[in-house]
């Protein structure tokens, strides 16, 4: 799309303002309704998810909602009251997930059904909080260098938070109906039941 738009050094917010295709602000949208699904998913299987965990993933969900709404302003431009509403619904999106990750541990920990995930909850919650470190050292002092490459990075952690408990989610929901599947009668066992 051209020179100004290399993704070294252009947030996605700022990418998705001068591209409008509307595909990134459509995915932020996607990836925010399918956190609320994968929430609600999470609750129903008796996850551990309920009080601070729970609500961190909530504002995850709804600030990447608004943010895909309400646009920032175009790159050189000064921020107007939208962009600063984009602005503060990312940083609420980019604090929220990893904070999560970092509370469920010891849930995750606690409940035997969910502790083969814990560590991995632990070390992608652990990339996150640092991304968020590096993130906002390349905002504030260092002067935006490289700020598209961090922020992919810290975005990157915190999917694979989301994939982490989404794929245990789906393995544990699916584990009873595998075995059912796997559970068939074997050919001699077919024939000792017929004689």
């Amino acid at each position: 799309s051209g020179p100004y738009l290399d993704p070294m050094n252009v947030t996605v917010s700022e990418f998705a303002v001068s591209d409008r295709g509307g595909v990134t602000e459509a995915a932020m949208a996607v990836l925010g309704v399918g956190s609320l699904v994968l929430l609600a998913g999470l609750r129903s299987a008796g996850a551990p998810v309920r009080g601070m965990p729970g609500r961190l993933l909530m504002v995850w969900s709804g600030a990447l909602i608004v943010a895909a709404i309400i646009p920032t302003t175009p790159i050189g431009q000064n921020l107007d009251l939208a962009a600063q509403i984009h602005r503060y619904a990312s940083v609420a999106a980019f604090v929220s997930l990893p904070a999560a990750g970092a509370l469920l541990v010891p849930r995750l920990t606690a409940h035997a059904a969910w502790k083969p995930v814990a560590r991995a909850v632990e070390w992608v919650a652990l990339a996150g909080g640092f991304g968020l470190l590096a993130i906002t050292y390349v905002a504030l002092p260092g002067e935006r260098v490289m700020i598209g490459l961090v922020e992919r990075l810290l975005l990157a952690a915190e999917v694979s938070l989301l994939a982490v408990l989404a794929g245990w989610l789906a393995w544990l929901a699916w584990r009873p109906s595998a075995s059912k599947a796997v559970n068939f009668p074997t050919y001699h066992r077919f024939i000792a039941s017929r004689s």
